[in-house]
């Protein structure tokens, strides 16, 4: 049947089409709908959920491929370096089962902390990347990469982008068969990765490579398109703005579409320098596909990311594309009746708990020295004026180890580490136990919004639910930490303002590990409040709750304080910090 599928859905129905038994991950944009289109769509024979990590779910994955099962895990690419150590491993010891590790890179970075290009892990790992360039194609090369998988006996990396993720195409989908029985796991010394064992591997997976870039010649789709005199070597999404910028001079140019960027097609690259005179060279993100032509030492020259033709960070697009070759087309004439946008920085949304939890803190250590070690999620946008309540931000689950690295080196003052609720569960408790062994002193600030929230809303273990709405045992994060040793552990509503920072206050008054956990739920959940207004009788202007709160339910209305009642839920925290008592509930 033909559906209109986003890229991630193609992905999802590819691993149902291809038989697939066990999907684990964990939600990370711009991967996240692959795993929640398969639970939405289950036939009922897949075991789907969100593992705590990324470490988890690739494990997961390969036990089942160990057992003969096909298998699929998802991520981003920051999220591939959590589960690079399972990684690095399981293509020494092998998989009975296919086994497809999908990873959407995040070129721009749109929504990540860092640029970051997985095929590089692909070569590092000595895992066959499977690189797509459409919906269409993302569909059919899931397929693939299970075939080639079970085939050779090897994991495989599908390797996808936020403009493949999320764009969106027709793809004829057949209906899903149950796939035959696992055979099941067979004990066998080939599942247990000792020393000698990797050595062989690990020439094995050399010798593989030249194997491997062979029968990719029936999979991954590597092709030569025309016959100009100028050459384009590109692949994933670079090759649809590679198509649509030649769009009608097509016949000055050979492109060269790299679907398989590891191990690298090079004779099929060797054939495709031989018939042009110069070759520019489009990917996102690094120079991976440049830099395995000139190690052929190609006799025409190369341009691309090295020498600055193109550009080394960001997405590319069609009009990049086209602008470097000269085939841009004019722009559009400028609309000047055209409204101007202003920029949109990101920002908490209005009734946020996170806002009420960082001034509850902000207030209470008010006049004292203190450092605030912030985490990935959307509590990170506390770092923005006028909360300015995130000093530092590393990695997921970083804000409480480096906490532990500021007070070690002698750092004065107290030291803060602010963590999600699912950021706690995915990388959170090793560092509380590692900071309560090396005796720290941190005031850990759990900031509990009953959801995964930046990605989604996906459930985590916290909740008692899993992905497939199924009820699970709820895993309480105050019972887990005083299990790791964490002596105090207070729990508060941070929109009761005097409680919260009462709660902050008592902490402080301590040493060691303790914890406070905010609990508050997600206000993209739970909206059903009052909109507030402001009496602008007895409103004076000051702009306290504008300058102090920052939420973009506040604004000026001449030289009084207004509130947009369109995006205010009624948390009453400006409410609570208005010195005149002029804001109450609408009808007032």
């Amino acid at each position: 049947m033909l559906e209109l599928l986003m890229g991630n859905e193609a992905v999802a129905l590819g691993a149902i089409a291809a038989g697939v038994r066990v999907v684990s991950g964990y939600p990370g944009t711009p991967s996240t709908e692959v795993l929640e289109t398969i639970a939405k769509r289950n036939p009922g024979f897949v075991h789907v959920e969100w593992s705590v990590n990324e470490k988890a779910g690739l494990e997961v994955a390969a036990g089942a491929a160990y057992a003969g099962a096909r298998s699929l895990v998802t991520m981003k690419q920051v999220g591939l370096n959590v589960a690079s150590d399972p990684l690095m491993c399981v293509n020494y010891i092998g998989v009975k089962g296919g086994m497809v590790v999908y990873v959407a890179d995040d070129p721009g970075p749109i929504s990540s902390q860092t640029e970051q290009d997985t095929r590089h892990f692909g070569r590092y790992a000595r895992i066959p990347v499977f690189d797509c360039s459409s919906p269409e194609e993302a569909f059919a090369m899931t397929m693939e990469a299970f075939d080639f998988s079970e085939k050779e006996g090897v994991p495989v990396i599908l390797r996808s982008t936020t403009r493949v993720c999320h764009s969106c195409a027709s793809v004829d989908v057949p209906e899903p068969k149950a796939p035959e029985r696992a055979p099941g796991f067979e004990k066998d010394p080939r599942w247990v990765i000792f020393p000698r064992l990797s050595f062989e591997s690990k020439k094995r997976l050399f010798a593989a490579e030249k194997t491997y870039a062979e029968t990719f010649s029936g999979y991954g789709r590597n092709e030569i398109i025309g016959g100009g005199r100028i050459g384009i070597a590109c692949g994933g999404v670079s090759f649809a703005y590679v198509m649509d910028a030649i769009r009608g001079h097509e016949e000055d140019y050979t492109v060269f579409k790299v679907a398989t960027p590891y191990p690298f097609p090079a004779e099929k690259a060797a054939s495709f320098l031989a018939g042009v005179e110069k070759v520019y060279v489009f990917e996102e993100l690094d120079p991976v596909i440049e830099d395995a032509l000139t190690m052929l030492r190609p006799a025409v020259p190369l341009f691309g990311k090295r020498d600055g033709t193109v550009p080394a960070a960001g997405e590319l697009s069609a009009d990049i594309v086209g602008s470097i070759l000269g085939t841009a087309k004019a722009a559009p004439p400028f609309n000047e009746d055209a409204p101007f946008l202003p920029p949109r920085p990101p920002v908490l949304c209005a009734g946020c708990p996170h806002r009420a939890s960082f001034y509850a803190v902000k207030q209470a250590m008010k006049g004292k020295k203190a450092i605030f070690c912030g985490d990935i999620g959307c509590y990170t946008l506390g770092n923005a004026a006028p909360l300015d309540m995130v000093d530092t931000c590393l990695c997921m689950g970083a804000g409480i180890t480096v906490a532990q690295g500021l007070y070690h080196a002698g750092e004065e003052g107290q030291t803060f580490a602010f963590v999600g609720d699912s950021t706690f569960f995915a990388s959170g408790i090793t560092g509380v136990i590692n900071a309560v062994y090396n005796k720290a002193d941190l005031i850990l600030v759990v900031l509990d919004n009953h959801t995964t929230a930046m990605t989604g809303h996906q459930p985590h273990p916290g909740l008692g639910i899993t992905v497939m709405n199924e009820p699970t045992q709820v895993i309480d994060i105050a019972s887990v930490l005083k299990g790791c040793g964490v002596a105090s552990v207070r729990t508060a509503d941070p929109f009761d303002r005097a409680a919260a920072e009462d709660a902050v206050k008592a902490a402080a008054a301590e040493e060691g590990v303790r914890a406070i956990i905010f609990r508050s739920p997600c206000v993209a959940l739970e909206k059903g409040g009052t909109p507030l207004a402001v009496d602008a009788e007895t409103c004076v202007g000051c702009g306290k709750c504008i300058r102090q709160l920052g939420c973009p339910a506040l604004r000026k209305n001449g030289e009084k304080t207004a509130i947009d009642p369109a995006l205010c839920v009624g948390c009453g925290l400006c409410q609570s910090v208005c010195p005149k008592g002029c804001i109450g509930k609408e009808e007032q």
